[in-house]
């Protein structure tokens, strides 16, 4: 289990943390706190798919909850089709499990990591959800305020080109 008061590897600026990564098999989730999403990093080129949550008004990967009876691996590709319209041009990678402390309860869960790269990028269509996409090279500065949890999980999914 991981130590609670080591330095998170992100944090953001509403109390949320990225507190550990574990690479392990992806039938052996962690069972020390709930597995409620399942995220994607999706990548074109050099450039990772980030999408504008119209709630939380910032930039993040395309992700969400896992629906009764569903997996994470299915989740996560419903959740990038419905948030980005994209689909990835071959199966889904898993990379690993980042757990959170979530605020304002501080409560702890782990999410489910996937990767995988475009095959061809179509055309974004707003929803009452996510009111744009960008693909990110993760140097550049995103026009708004970019979710630090998730950009830190960009980064450990960058496939070599």
């Amino acid at each position: 289990m991981p130590d609670q008061t080591a330095r998170p590897l992100a944090a953001d600026d509403r109390g949320n943390a990225l507190t550990a990564f574990i690479r392990r098999a992806e039938e052996q989730p962690p069972g020390d706190a709930p597995l409620p999403l399942a995220l994607v990093a999706l990548w074109n080129g050099d450039r990772v798919l980030m999408v504008f949550d119209r709630f939380r008004q910032g930039w993040e990967l395309p992700g969400g909850l896992i629906e009764p009876g569903e997996s994470p691996r299915r989740a996560a590709a419903r959740e990038l089709l419905e948030e980005s319209g994209q689909t990835p041009g071959e199966p889904l990678r898993f990379v690993g499990y980042p757990r959170f402390r979530l605020a304002p309860d501080q409560r702890v869960e782990y999410g489910a990591l996937f990767s995988g790269r475009c095959a061809e990028a179509v055309a974004f269509r707003p929803n009452e959800e996510i009111e744009a996409i960008w693909w990110w090279d993760l140097r550049e500065a995103l026009p708004g305020r970019v979710q630090p949890l998730d950009a830190h999980l960009a980064r450990l999914t960058r496939l070599p080109l």
